[in-house]
């Protein structure tokens, strides 16, 4: 398994990382996700480290704490191999103190992440959610002094806006304070809007990409197409509702490059889809989930092989669309252009 640095940092992570939403699944959405439970956590991530995959993602949402909880019973007595990574920020009940990432809400939210997991540390925390009514001073103060405290070792965000980063970042250069290395973002052949501000933002600023949802929130699994409806045991027809939509259209001409692809290179859709995003700039490990081995092994075909240049012209016309504004007259008009050179990679 191939490594990269994470962002503008000395932390190496794989290419493709775990993603343990599914473990111990409840409720509408990550109970339609999977419901792996610690006897098959320790079977998936023992899978994991025999292919080179160390990097661990979880929430303190997913699953009301459950996914932490089962992720830190399977790598006990192994703590030393894998990177963790967790997130906190959204709501986690109904009071005043349980949302957001005021001083309080983070030293408690790391505090109780750090019992369920079983561990005294957390390789990588990030923000899952930007919080407009406490002062980015406070929430990356409060931060640093986790890394201080050795409770931290790297930190980053997800589903942040452009703006909402550069502002945390500059306070952070300002006062002399631990910056942000990664993004967790939504990125995927059928959701390329990560690509607008977030990607550039990345590759100036030092912040790699942890990307979720490869798959496009279950629709590039090879299972759905211009003929083919969404299957009767297909999950989105639960959890549509909760991730970005694609129009049809759109999805059915992606599918259909890819599925031209994948015959090509005998390799299966979601493969192609995964290794499309592997080769993306500042892309620093893709998110890959799974319900069981068979799927998990599956994904894990999606690394030791190359796309060609042609195969991924291709693809990324098939899901190409028009970019939105400010973005169009550089993409559009040769004046705006020559001031906009295309990412390297």
């Amino acid at each position: 398994m191939d490594t990269r640095s994470l962002g503008k940092s000395g932390l190496k992570v794989p290419v493709i990382s775990f993603g343990a939403g599914t473990f111990g699944g409840s409720g509408p959405l990550f109970g339609a996700w999977g419901t792996t439970d610690v006897e098959e956590a320790r079977r998936l991530v023992d899978i994991c480290l025999e292919a080179g995959v160390n990097l661990f993602d979880t929430a303190d949402v997913y699953s009301d704490g459950a996914s932490e909880e089962v992720l830190g019973q399977a790598i006990t007595g192994r703590r030393e191999q894998v990177l963790i990574s967790t997130k906190a920020s959204l709501p986690t009940g109904n009071g005043p103190n349980d949302w957001g990432s005021s001083r309080s809400r983070l030293i408690g939210a790391v505090d109780a992440a750090l019992k369920r997991l079983g561990t005294d540390y957390i390789d990588i925390f990030q923000l899952h959610a930007f919080d407009a009514s406490t002062p980015v001073e406070e929430v990356v103060s409060t931060l640093d002094r986790l890394v201080q405290d050795g409770k931290l070792r790297y930190i980053g965000v997800s589903n942040f806006s452009g703006w909402q980063v550069m502002k945390s970042l500059a306070a952070a250069d300002k006062n002399g304070w631990t910056r942000y290395v990664a993004q967790q973002v939504y990125y995927s052949l059928v959701g390329r809007d990560y690509e607008w501000d977030l990607m550039p933002l990345g590759a100036d600023q030092g912040v790699g990409a942890l990307v979720w949802s490869p798959l496009g929130w279950g629709r590039l699994t090879g299972k759905i197409g211009r003929d083919k409806p969404i299957p009767a045991g297909s999950r989105l027809h639960d959890t549509a509702e909760f991730g970005p939509p694609v129009e049809d259209e759109h999805l059915y001409r992606v599918v259909d490059a890819l599925e031209a692809v994948a015959a090509e290179v005998e390799k299966t859709v979601p493969q192609v889809a995964i290794n499309w995003l592997i080769s993306r700039p500042t892309v620093s490990s893709v998110i890959i989930g799974a319900r069981n081995e068979q799927q998990l092994r599956q994904n894990l075909g999606a690394v030791g092989w190359s796309l060609t240049p042609e195969q991924i012209g291709r693809l990324d016309a098939a899901s190409a669309v028009a970019a939105p504004y400010p973005h169009f007259p550089y993409r559009r008009q040769e004046g705006f252009a020559r001031l906009d050179p295309p990412l390297a990679g």
